[in-house]
């Protein structure tokens, strides 16, 4: 089987006209797996949930913001999906899947990551702690907020030492950076353009999945 992964920064949950669209976009897109950052949810019930996902065979899982700041949120089809482990940091929430229709089993991370250097060395410690935890093939995807390359953010000319640091996590964990299809950048404040959004994966994981096609949702 290929799941289809949806990745969505929404830019905030709160208000319930936003949740009805978004609920309208993921019935047509069918995600078995669906991750939502900056969802600026301090708590998230199952009635929220219901509002954005109507399948009554829903699993979810969650990071609460930090006031009206950040959030991910982390839903599953259960016809699809068995959570074996989940694990939920400062700045993500990983799970640990099996497949109900061939039994593999995989690690899936949703984050939102932070702006400053600091907190984001804080980052690349909790995913590479979560990473050793479980043996397995993983995915790691989210809004890093946070370019590699200075070519990735329109204006930029010069790497800084927060990429480089980025960088070198990618390589010490062994991961894949897929290309993502629908555009060079990420995300704009309409006079910056930047990739912050990313797959990270590694190569047992791109081996069970050769044809994978990644599309990040602006």
């Amino acid at each position: 089987m290929h799941p289809k992964i949806i990745s969505w920064n929404v830019q905030g949950l709160n208000e319930c006209n936003k949740r009805l669209r978004i609920k309208a976009l993921l019935r047509m897109w069918r995600g078995d797996v669906v991750c939502l950052q900056e969802t600026k949810l301090r708590s998230i019930d199952r009635s929220i949930v219901r509002s954005l996902c109507g399948c009554s065979y829903v699993g979810w899982s969650y990071l609460a913001s930090v006031g009206a700041s950040g959030g991910v949120l982390l839903m599953w089809d259960k016809r699809v999906m068995e959570v074996l482990e989940e694990c939920i940091g400062d700045f993500s929430v990983a799970t640990m899947f099996k497949n109900v229709e061939d039994g593999w089993v995989w690690a899936f991370v949703g984050t939102y990551g932070p702006n400053v250097d600091r907190d984001r060395r804080r980052l690349w410690e909790e995913l590479a702690g979560v990473y050793s935890l479980w043996d397995v093939p993983w995915c790691m995807e989210g809004d890093f907020n946070i370019t590699r390359f200075q070519s990735e953010c329109s204006g930029q000319y010069r790497n800084s030492v927060a990429m480089d640091e980025f960088s070198k996590f990618i390589f010490d964990l062994n991961l894949m950076d897929l290309p993502l299809v629908g555009g060079e950048y990420t995300w704009s404040n309409g006079l910056v353009w930047s990739k912050l959004d990313r797959f990270l994966v590694s190569p047992e994981w791109e081996a069970h999945f050769p044809e994978v096609c990644l599309k990040r949702l602006p």
